[in-house]
């Protein structure tokens, strides 16, 4: 996005970001936010036992649950007071197979709206090769 206007509305520390997944799925996966960038929010995954399939793989799964958690977290950095992104469409496309380390997802908004956001979420792998991509979209609503 070439908009000179931040993308992000008050972002939160890292420490901030990571107390959030206390007691939620990213905490047994061990999903961790490692960078909040001008435009693109990053985190990581482990590759083991919590993360694998029964063919010792990454669970394409736990890819769409980082996808989803760094996206829509990214989402949510960008609405405004009483507003916030829930989730109403995701897909993946699972391009390598990983079995061990650690995988980064990086979202970057594709269109960020009044109603609606879209980001794009690739993951790769510990040399930089892409896993996975998967793109988001989000519905814009008030905020219970």
């Amino acid at each position: 996005m070439n908009d000179p206007t931040p993308l992000f509305k008050n972002p939160p520390s890292l420490d901030a970001l990571n107390a959030l997944s206390n007691e939620t799925a990213m905490q047994p996966l061990g999903i961790v936010f490692t960078e909040i960038g001008p435009d693109f929010l990053r985190g990581t995954m482990p590759v083991d036992a919590r993360t694998r399939q029964p063919y010792g793989l990454l669970h394409g799964g736990a890819s769409v649950l980082l996808a989803e958690t760094l996206g829509s977290t990214a989402g949510n950095l960008c609405t405004g007071e009483g507003r916030r992104c829930v989730g109403i469409e995701i897909n993946a496309n699972h391009l390598r197979a990983v079995r061990d380390g650690h995988v980064t997802g990086t979202a970057r908004a594709l269109h960020v709206g009044g109603r609606t956001q879209v980001w794009e979420i690739r993951i790769e792998d510990p040399r930089g090769r892409l896993v996975c991509v998967s793109r988001l979209t989000l519905a814009v609503v008030a905020a219970d």
